[in-house]
């Protein structure tokens, strides 16, 4: 944060209204100043001293602006520093009527003016989708103060009971926080929008405005990130507090009575008190802050200045009637802004992992001192990590071992112990990976539940159909078919195989063992199925030069049996779903380049981060030793640093831009991939669901059936879908997915919120539709069935 950011940011909204008093209130060429003129009153005599005119000074002016413009310019640079770790406030200040809650809400059932609000709630999720280096928690709380009340907007979301807990607002180290609120987590855009929505605040008719807001809202998101690829594991915790106040009144203008004046007096109550902390706050002598004087400066005592960012709105009318209301708003957004703000990153390390390695050095150490005393003839047992001397001479030990030039390995400690092992470990993976090469260079594993490829098994005589595998005897060309079912020829076969082979078995019967097929898999020679592919590809071209044969014929070739779906699959692939069968292997190829390339670019944003951290710690030390040795100026009192120092700047700066680049391409994938993705399985579900359709109208449907599907049978078009086949068309759930999208005003950044608010006015339909039958019930007298059935049928809908 620059010196220019360290107090608290203030702006001023004025309503738009058709009586705006343009000759009392003036703005100023760079729409961050606002002054007000007021005519002497004639009445008052000549010397007349009262002040007719002010001016105020703030960080900006928003008149007739949208609320997208009004969003980027008072939230959106703190919900992004939110998101970095920094807390956030921003609260909505003015008399009732001039737009506060609009401001912060918006307009529910239009996605175009929707407010602060939801917009902060949209730029946190798709920023959390952008994100690749950390893993973020998003939760959220609203709070109502009442009368100086505090009430939950969110316990009646869930059935947890948390409405019968007692709130109070809480003292701790970390914060204030209110004992009893509910705080929910929410996994997308949509969930935290149909929390808020459903949510209910108390408003009254008012003689400034008909649904004036007669309680403080304070909508809290929290945010938790635990970064993944740092060193050192740490959580960073942020929150943003989003205020909407009741409004100011004067009462002697208002005159309200009864339930209304007694709201209207807690509520100027409590913003005179949160004006007396803003004065407060800005006297930087001042030693003690009253913030208990009221339940809402209590919530707020971290959120105001101090670590925390701090933006105010103060909502105005330009009316001439309401002059000394602006005049007021205007003077405490002025005040807010001698509030000194200095925000600091909130990071939590991660203990727990700090405590396991502390555990596991501890269990080292222990078995250390264990093996130093049962070795009592050796004096002195070195304790430190191994280095890489060390490590080589154990490494030519083991070898020497192995080879039997030596019959033991020299071990005095434990570490010595655990590399042995290490060194074995390595030995044993690296025969492991030989033998496995040698197997793959002369067989082909398949999976039996890979029908595809077992079907092109069975074609080239290494699988036949009644699921025999087939081995080779002797390594040669002879092939002897094996039954699974069939355990005494397959162990009579195995030992004859295993005589006949003798002394031209692998030197490590354990190495070949480990890495045999499972049950589930098949061995195929790659020559051989070479061979039979060519076969296969010649007997298929003659098939096709061959001339068509009549129908009549065809049907009376029809097998009597069905044939196994595997070779059926394998024949439509070749056949109907060729073309469905060359886009999924293009689609797939794609998909698999670009996952490997995916992964290329995040190894290299590793590699790079590491090497900005090394840069900063040498920079870090060469700093220090140049403040230890004393630094050099020029006659122009410029710092000078030597050649090494400024060759590690200028490599920090292209590592960084490295990063960055590299941070774009690999986004860029992500969502190449994620497109990718989806075609390969839409491909995939729709090359399986014309198969099993044309397995079905080929080889299951009877012969009467067929001649009834025929042009002039008996069976109208449309039953059964044949013209289905090689048609690529989306189902119905994508294309009204697509077409909704589409029509939507606001495009697919629209669609979570127009969710939301369809979920919660069923919500709020069905609500009154029980009302509704429970009051008709209740009633005397007779229900009519046509009001029933109205009301049941729209449960059924909703």
């Amino acid at each position: 944060m620059d010196a220019a950011e360290k107090k608290a940011r203030a702006f001023v909204r004025v309503k738009p209204t058709a009586h705006f008093a343009q000759d009392m209130i003036k703005f100023g060429p760079d729409n961050k100043s606002i002054d007000i003129y007021i005519k002497k009153d004639a009445e008052s005599g000549v010397v007349n001293n009262k002040q007719t005119d002010w001016s105020f000074r703030l960080d900006g002016v928003l008149h007739n602006t949208s609320q997208e413009l009004t969003y980027e310019t008072v939230a959106k640079k703190l919900v992004s520093e939110a998101l970095m770790g920094y807390n956030g406030t921003i609260m909505c200040y003015g008399q009732t009527g001039a737009g506060k809650t609009y401001t912060m809400m918006g307009a529910a059932v239009d996605y175009k003016h929707r407010g602060i609000i939801p917009r902060a709630v949209q730029q946190v999720f798709k920023s959390i989708a952008r994100s690749i280096d950390s893993f973020i928690t998003v939760r959220i709380s609203y709070l109502e103060i009442y009368n100086e009340t505090l009430c939950d907007l969110l316990s009646t979301m869930t059935s947890s009971g948390a409405s019968d807990v007692q709130m109070a607002i809480v003292d701790c180290p970390q914060g204030v926080y209110v004992k009893g609120l509910s705080v929910h987590s929410v996994s997308d855009e949509e969930d935290a929008l149909s929390l808020l929505f459903e949510a209910r605040n108390i408003i009254a008719e008012h003689t400034l405005n008909k649904n004036s807001s007669r309680s403080h809202c304070i909508f809290t998101i929290y945010i938790e990130s635990r970064f993944r690829f740092l060193s050192d594991v740490r959580c960073v915790n942020s929150k943003i507090n989003l205020i909407d106040l009741a409004g100011s009144e004067r009462l002697s203008k208002t005159g309200s009575e009864g339930r209304v004046l007694k709201e209207a007096t807690y509520i100027n109550k409590s913003l005179s008190f949160l004006e007396q902390i803003i004065i407060a706050l800005a006297d930087p002598k001042r030693e003690h802050i009253p913030f208990r004087q009221s339940k809402l400066t209590h919530v707020l005592k971290d959120s105001l200045g101090g670590k925390c960012n701090t933006v105010l709105v103060a909502n105005i009318c330009g009316e001439a009637l309401h002059v000394e209301e602006t005049l007021s708003s205007l003077r405490f957004a002025t005040r807010m802004k001698w509030i000194r703000a200095e925000p600091v990153i909130n990071v939590i390390h991660d203990s727990e992992g700090t405590v396991k390695t502390l555990e596991k050095e501890i269990r080292l150490l222990k078995q250390e001192l264990a093996m130093h005393d049962s070795l009592a003839n050796r004096s002195l047992v070195p304790y430190d990590p191994l280095t890489d001397v060390q490590v080589a001479e154990i490494k030519s030990q083991i070898h020497k071992y192995l080879q039997g030039a030596i019959d033991e390995i020299d071990i005095i400690n434990f570490r010595q112990v655990q590399e042995v092992f290490r060194q074995f470990k390595l030995i044993v993976r690296q025969q492991e990976d030989e033998v496995e090469t040698r197997l793959r260079s002369k067989y082909v594993l398949i999976d039996k539940n890979d029908f595809a490829t077992i079907a092109a098994a069975q074609k080239v005589g290494i699988v036949d159909v009644d699921d025999h595998l087939w081995k080779r005897d002797d390594l040669g060309t002879r092939l002897t078919p094996v039954s699974p079912n069939s355990d005494e020829k397959k162990s009579r076969t195995s030992s004859e195989w295993s005589k006949k082979e003798g002394t031209r078995r692998l030197s490590s019967g354990r190495d070949l063992a480990a890495h045999l097929p499972s049950k589930s898999q098949v061995i195929i020679p790659t020559t051989n199925l070479n061979v039979k592919e060519k076969a296969r590809n010649e007997d298929t071209a003659n098939i096709d030069a061959q001339p068509s044969k009549p129908i009549s014929e065809e049907n009376s070739q029809r097998p009597s049996s069905p044939p196994s779906r595997a070779v059926a699959f394998e024949q439509f692939k070749e056949e109907c779903g060729s073309e469905i069968n060359r886009i999924f292997k293009e689609n797939k190829s794609i998909l698999l380049a670009r996952k490997k390339r995916s992964s290329a670019v995040a190894q290299r944003i590793n590699i790079i981060k590491w090497e900005i951290e090394d840069i900063k710690k040498a920079l870090e030390a060469q700093r220090q030793e140049r403040s230890q040795q004393g630094e050099y100026v020029d006659e122009k009192g410029r710092l000078i640093i030597d050649e090494e120092e400024f060759l590690l700047i200028m490599k920090l700066k292209d590592s960084k831009e490295e990063y960055r680049c590299s941070y774009a391409e690999l986004q860029d994938l992500k969502a190449e991939i994620q497109y990718c993705q989806h075609l390969v399985d839409q491909c995939r579900n729709k090359l399986i669901s014309e198969f099993e359709i044309w397995y079905s109208e080929s080889f299951l449907i009877p012969t009467y059936v067929q001649n009834a599907l025929k042009p002039s049978g008996n069976i109208r078009p449309g039953m059964i879908p044949i013209n289905r086949v090689m048609c690529l068309e989306e189902d119905e759930q994508d294309r009204f997915e697509r077409m909704q999208e589409a029509m939507l005003p606001a495009g697919p950044d629209s669609v979570s919120f127009y969710k939301a608010k369809m979920k919660t006015d069923q919500k709020h339909a069905y609500s009154r539709t029980m009302s509704s039958l429970k009051l008709m019930h209740k009633k005397p007298g007779r229900i009519t069935t046509a009001g029933k059935d109205k009301a049941l049928s729209f449960l059924h809908v909703t």
